[in-house]
């Protein structure tokens, strides 16, 4: 059962999270940022990974805090769920149009942390009520906590709208294929290093 739950609590959140890698997409999602439980839908979806998440934060300040949190709480998720990652595919990538928007991602579940985000925004661009910019502070802290190596590019896009979801659709996409079993090495760790 590829499965985790955290619980996280802090000074500026409290965080509920439950994840299933092997689910079918199923979601229940309340961070308080609309936009935010938009884009962590459609990763639910599209990952097919069930996801559950429940976040108390501080949005009278904004919402840095809960989309930070919410990024380290699902990466840590994402990591306790994979266990000893024998089986896994590894490595994944994708190139994802979202209707204008171009979207390059990589990934590799090597165990170690590293994030190259080429998809820049306009400064203090809101898409609703979320700041655009946060769409890098939850990858950065994903990736911290999932250990990780995700490397995402914008080729074209001028929406921000299609930007961000493309680039969520993008990951969740990647993700999905990386921590696939593959049948023929089920029991087989992706690495000559013997550990991920």
């Amino acid at each position: 059962m590829r499965q985790a739950v955290i619980k996280r609590t802090t000074a500026e959140t409290d965080i509920f999270l439950k994840l299933d890698l092997d689910g079918t997409g199923k979601y229940r999602i309340n961070t308080d940022c609309g936009f935010f439980n938009h884009m962590l839908e459609l990763f639910s979806k599209h990952s097919g990974f069930d996801l559950e998440i429940n976040c108390a934060g501080d949005s009278e300040v904004d919402f840095h805090h809960t989309v930070e949190d919410v990024g380290i709480s699902l990466g840590k998720a994402f990591k306790d769920a994979l266990g000893d990652k024998k089986g896994i595919f590894r490595y994944a990538d994708i190139i994802l149009p979202m209707d204008e928007a171009l979207i390059l991602c990589a990934v590799d579940i090597s165990g170690r942390s590293c994030l190259n985000f080429a998809a820049d925004f306009p400064e203090n661009y809101k898409i609703g009520d979320y700041d655009a910019e946060l769409t890098e502070e939850f990858m950065s802290a994903f990736v911290r906590s999932s250990e990780i190596t995700l490397h995402i590019k914008k080729l074209e896009g001028s929406n921000n709208h299609h930007i961000a979801e493309g680039i969520f659709k993008a990951l969740a996409r990647t993700l999905k294929n990386a921590a696939a079993i593959d049948e023929k090495n089920r029991d087989v760790l992706p690495s000559t290093k013997g550990g991920l």
